[in-house]
């Protein structure tokens, strides 16, 4: 067998960890253009996988359709723009309270090819899948959870009608006894979950019985988004046992309010920090774009905030963005940092807004705003939550967001 691998990262490195114990002959290719890829004749290779960024071609498979083509366990697939890794986690910390085995794989976890031989028929596979990996499906898992849909990388897809398009595999291909379930308060989503063939259930649930307002209220991790993605997480693990959401949360209440409990949230997904001086700290470091950093803000309706935003000019329109920040009314100031810091401060209230150099400077600066603030009496955060790309300044969020806690605990 010959297999081409087009680019070495985390992917690219699991298919040849994969693929050459079986005797596969395997030819890397990395660090290439579009144009290179013309000019490969790839006739001679029995598989030729992209690395997800890849834009799909006839002749190209990926590891995510490999693994669908051959896993033996039910799939419980999860998109959407933000908010996929949390409900995937949900998911996953759900059904092991409830006994099963789940191997959770994707953005989130380990690559798909990985467990591919250890997943038995009995077991559970939660995959979060991005629209990178959906580009090119031609199966759907057979739980499907669509989140909100929104734009987003736009830098790779053509336009977001493409963006749109490829997240719509996770239904398009599902038979009459699969599920989606679907966020119904926004557009794109239900677009998507009407591709699917099988039984349609939307969310958030209007009627919640007391025991489900209950469980939602157990959650430690803040803001009403993550009572969406745990409902959502619910009614997948429902779908998979076949059974309607009041039986399983009357059957298992108990293990299931102990699994929500024990959920202290993602790295960089609004993680708590430490509180100091009667200010709490977030590190909101993956969000990348406004709808993430709408999130952010809307967490904490109650409390007031200074921001730390800003990063990468992808040249996006950053007018989404700046209606975001500066029409938070609890917002008391934003420390404005990165490429994008100036186009942020355009036209706005020179009251409202710091421009700053580094993120150290940023953290100095957003202590000494919220100490003042929370010296009479309200309650205050400091929250990163750039709403943009880390790699103008970082290496990438991960380093944004360790680099903004270390700060923050040397405070």
């Amino acid at each position: 067998m010959k297999v081409a691998i087009l680019g070495y990262g985390k992917e690219g490195k699991a298919l040849e960890k994969y693929f050459k114990p079986k005797g596969a002959e395997i030819k890397i290719i990395d660090h290439f253009t579009d144009k290179d890829l013309d000019i490969i004749d790839f006739s001679g290779f029995d598989y030729v996988f992209r690395s997800p960024s890849v834009r799909p071609r006839s002749e190209f498979s990926s590891m995510t359709r490999y693994f669908f083509d051959n896993v033996k366990a039910p799939v419980i697939g999860v998109t959407g723009t933000k908010g996929k890794g949390t409900t995937c986690s949900m998911i996953a910390d759900v059904l092991q309270a409830l006994g099963k085995k789940v191997y959770l794989v994707g953005n989130i976890g380990n690559p798909s090819i990985d467990i591919l031989d250890q997943a038995k028929k009995d077991d559970v596979i939660v995959y979060e899948m991005s629209s990178f990996q959906l580009w090119d499906m031609e199966k759907s898992p057979h739980i499907a959870v669509v989140l909100r849909i929104e734009p987003d990388h736009l830098n790779v897809h053509k336009d977001f009608e493409d963006y749109v398009n490829a997240k719509g595999h996770i239904a398009e291909f599902q038979g009459e006894e699969d599920t989606v379930i679907y966020f119904k308060d926004n557009e794109n989503s239900v677009k998507i979950a009407e591709k699917s063939r099988g039984t349609k259930i939307p969310y958030p649930n209007e009627d919640k019985s007391e025991k489900e307002i209950g469980l939602l209220g157990s959650l430690r991790v803040p803001g009403e988004h993550n009572k969406e993605n745990a409902e959502a997480a619910l009614m997948a693990v429902a779908a998979f046992y076949g059974i309607s959401l009041d039986k399983l949360i009357e059957d298992n209440f108990a293990a299931i309010k102990g699994a929500f409990e024990g959920f202290k949230g993602l790295p960089h997904h609004i993680e708590f920090v430490r509180n100091l001086n009667g200010v709490e700290y977030y590190d909101d470091s993956f969000s990348a774009s406004y709808p993430a950093l709408d999130v952010a803000l809307k967490a904490f309706s109650e409390k007031k905030i200074v921001l730390i935003a800003g990063g990468k000019d992808r040249g996006l329109d950053l007018r989404p963005t700046k209606r975001t920040i500066f029409g938070t009314k609890n917002l008391i100031k934003v420390f404005l940092m990165g490429e994008t810091k100036e186009m942020l401060a355009e036209g706005e209230n020179e009251e409202k807004y710091t421009m700053v150099d580094t993120l150290a400077e940023a953290v100095k600066g957003a202590r000494e705003t919220a100490e003042v603030v929370s010296q009479n009496g309200d309650k205050v955060v400091v929250l990163l939550s750039p709403g943009a790309a880390s790699f103008d300044m970082f290496r990438d969020f991960y380093d944004r967001g360790e680099q903004f806690k270390k700060l923050v605990e040397e405070l």
